[in-house]
């Protein structure tokens, strides 16, 4: 993909003039100064903590500077929240997910600015309107879908469609791709180019060097809170982006494969039968390999892996783990005979966001660590030190709720948690989506190292590169089946999307084998 338009020249949109923002004592933004322009999309990147969240709410009024000023068209602007921002032309589209579960998507869309015929709310309007921005952004949902029953994907791009129901000035998108398959990310910056050519100012934040590289016409850098410069986006490569958001040479990414493992199955699956049938599958996985799980988001990859964890209804022929015959799955169970799964969805499944480290890490392991009656505090300490040691959990203090991690030390925190069962055989559900690259390359190593102390690990993920990149086989599901089985060379992104899309050849019989 390239760019179709040179980096503009325009009078700034938004400008930002020694923006810097404290929390108590604490200086977590120094000193920011930035032009953004009508007609480009203006890539903002950095390891998470570098201060990219705190600056988006900064310059659209979700939060208030300390010091510096914003200005609109060259004059000078305060704006006392969001809703002033909104209403002068700013939208930000938030990483995370904030939208009323019960409600329709129409509802979510409209919510606070509903549409109206004389005293009643114009249901029929709503339902139109939204049906063309669902259309525009990709989505496949209806306008009276209850959000609550929709995949996480699918959330984000509603997120994506609430801000393109008014003309906007100033767009910006904090990780819009992290949740979405390659189709729906293609999608996506399809409309970011559009609303780029139709004059809007589009400021762009991503942890993928690679959509910034084919999308971006400027790139600005932060670390630590400081603001290392602005580039146009052709003067730098992937790696010296990258380099410069963690400030050193970086090593490289995916450690050494190890091989296709030949050992006897450590788990071996026939015949999962998951909801009722509607994902069916087989498969084995060896001591001391990475097993990836490729295919299209929808595909079932994250119900069949709950339901061998026993977190969906579940049935088998035959389950094998550690030499124990299980048919039945319940996590339990499943947990005592060495299988861990670790959500994709750390936020909301993972972990509790509004407590403290220690419970959080220790909540899976808690009659290891309390065998008495009374919650062994000592014991609960103990483990956090050495977890945030081992993992490079970083944390200015240990008693902070989780939800106030980056992202990158919360899916830290989260790998020490089920880590603290001694697994033999780890899932883990889209690895380091929202992760900066500095916290992808430790992810990367972490897997390293407990398969080559002999566990082994399966990876599900909709990034291509990483799939390639650490997986020793790849099985790729489409419709809720395995439908392909790839080792060695034949693990490329062509062959991984091609099973994936394709309907023309599917794997026959047992995979896995």
């Amino acid at each position: 993909m390239t760019k179709s338009a040179p980096v503009s020249t325009a009078a700034p949109a938004l400008t930002a003039r020694g923006l810097s923002k404290c929390y108590g004592q604490i200086e977590v933004l120094r000193d920011i100064t930035l032009d953004i322009r009508p007609g480009e999309v203006h890539a903002i990147i950095g390891e998470n903590g570098a201060g990219k969240s705190t600056l988006m709410k900064l310059l659209s009024g979700h939060a208030t500077p300390t010091g510096g000023q914003l200005f609109m068209d060259g004059k000078k602007v305060n704006f006392a929240d969001a809703v002033q921002a909104e209403a002068a032309g700013i939208v930000l589209v938030h990483q995370e997910i904030l939208l009323a579960a019960d409600l329709t998507v129409a509802q979510n869309l409209f919510l606070g600015r509903e549409l109206s015929r004389g005293f009643m709310v114009d249901d029929r309007a709503m339902n139109r309107r939204t049906a063309e921005v669902l259309a525009q952004v990709g989505s496949t949902a209806r306008p009276t879908d209850r959000v609550g029953d929709q995949p996480l994907a699918q959330r984000q791009l509603f997120q994506i469609a609430r801000a393109l129901l008014d003309d906007r000035k100033v767009v910006i998108l904090d990780e819009p791709t992290a949740m979405l398959a390659n189709d729906e990310v293609d999608a996506l910056l399809r409309i970011v180019r559009d609303l780029r050519d139709q004059g809007v100012a589009i400021l762009y934040i991503s942890h993928r060097l690679e959509e910034v590289e084919t999308l971006a016409d400027r790139v600005t850098i932060l670390r630590d809170g400081d603001m290392i410069g602005t580039w146009n986006v052709s003067e730098l490569s992937q790696r010296q982006m990258a380099e410069q958001m963690v400030g050193r040479k970086l090593d490289m990414l995916y450690p050494p494969k190890r091989g296709t493992s030949k050992d006897a199955p450590i788990l071996d699956v026939t015949a999962l039968s998951v909801d009722g049938g509607k994902f069916v599958g087989s498969l084995v996985v060896r001591p001391g390999e990475v097993l990836g799980i490729g295919g299209m988001i929808g595909a079932g990859r994250t119900e069949f892996f709950e339901g061998l964890m026993g977190l969906r209804t579940a049935q088998a022929d035959k389950i094998v783990l550690n030499g124990e015959s299980i048919t039945s799955p319940n996590v339990k169970r499943m947990m005592a005979a060495g299988l861990v799964y670790l959500t994709e969805d750390r936020k909301g499944k993972g972990l509790l966001l509004n407590d403290r480290l220690g419970p959080n890490l220790t909540l899976q392991a808690l009659d290891a660590i309390n065998p008495g009656f009374q919650l062994n505090r000592k014991g609960e300490a103990s483990a956090l030190d050495v977890a945030v040691e081992e993992y490079d959990i970083r944390v200015r203090s240990l008693g902070i709720e989780a939800g106030k991690l980056s992202g990158g030390n919360q899916q830290k925190l989260l790998l020490a948690k089920v880590m603290m069962a001694d697994p033999s055989v780890v899932i883990i559900d889209e690895p380091t989506r929202g992760i900066d690259i500095g916290n992808k390359s430790q992810i990367y190593k972490f897997i390293d190292d407990l398969v080559r102390a002999g566990r082994a690990c399966v990876v599900i993920s909709s990034e291509l590169p990483e799939l390639v990149g650490l997986a020793d086989r790849v099985l790729v599901m489409r419709g809720g089946r395995f439908v392909a089985e790839l080792e060695g060379a034949e693990i490329t992104e062509q062959n991984v999307v091609y099973a994936a899309a394709s309907n023309r050849k599917t794997a026959e019989g047992r995979t896995g084998t």
